[in-house]
């Protein structure tokens, strides 16, 4: 990946909160010699530092082809263009021009297999309760007959990737002067949607760096 140093983000837990925000990731793996990628949510887990842990259908060959070997985990945060027209400088000197941000970790690692019904059931309660249960009347997977939840996990097959790097990239304005950042805060605010607030207020964060 292209890294401006600029654009660097290596505090853990700024990477480890995107994460948590933002579990769907994208995992790429080689499938007859050339890159594969599949959307898998992913946990860090609490009991295994720098391990992320998920699961796959058992009918998806990636988990037979991909084991023991190295791969790539992306999680993508808050992303937006980010017009011209929102810099104090289109009007001073009109040298701009539009631009992407963005935000994103990259997970190195090697992938392991985990068939175990077990640690199956764990990590898939660990993963409903990470999005159920900020909510008003959250689904447990104890509300489901058992042997019906005993037929889904024997569907599915575990896989840990025990991360050996952990790369971030922040691209939020931080090669922009105040006065644009300030702009770019403001144009997103105009936008609809989660990605352009969610990228203004990362922008806010460094609007005075």
């Amino acid at each position: 990946m292209y890294q401006p140093k600029h654009f660097a983000e290596t505090r853990p837990e700024v990477l480890h909160a995107l994460m948590a925000a933002h579990p769907l990731a994208s995992l790429v793996t080689v499938q007859d010699g050339l890159p594969c990628v599949d959307e898998i949510p992913f946990m860090l887990a609490a009991d295994k530092p720098n391990t992320l842990r998920a699961h796959v259908a058992r009918a998806n060959p990636l988990w037979q082809r991909a084991a023991n070997t190295p791969v790539l985990v992306v999680f993508r945060g808050p992303q937006a263009y980010v017009s011209p027209s929102w810099y104090p400088a289109k009007v001073e000197h009109g040298k701009v021009v539009p631009t992407w941000n963005y935000v994103l970790v990259q997970a190195r690692g090697i992938l392991r297999v985990v068939d175990d019904a077990d640690w199956l059931r764990a990590q898939v309660t660990a993963l409903t309760h990470s999005r159920e249960d900020p909510r008003a009347a959250p689904w447990q997977v104890s509300d489901a007959p058992a042997d019906y939840v005993a037929q889904m996990l024997r569907a599915i097959v575990g896989i840990e990737v025990t991360m050996e790097a952990l790369t971030g990239k922040w691209k939020v304005s931080q090669n922009r002067s105040a006065a644009d950042r300030a702009g770019v805060v403001h144009g997103l605010r105009q936008e609809a949607g989660d990605q352009a607030s969610g990228m203004a207020a990362l922008v806010s964060e460094i609007l005075f760096i």
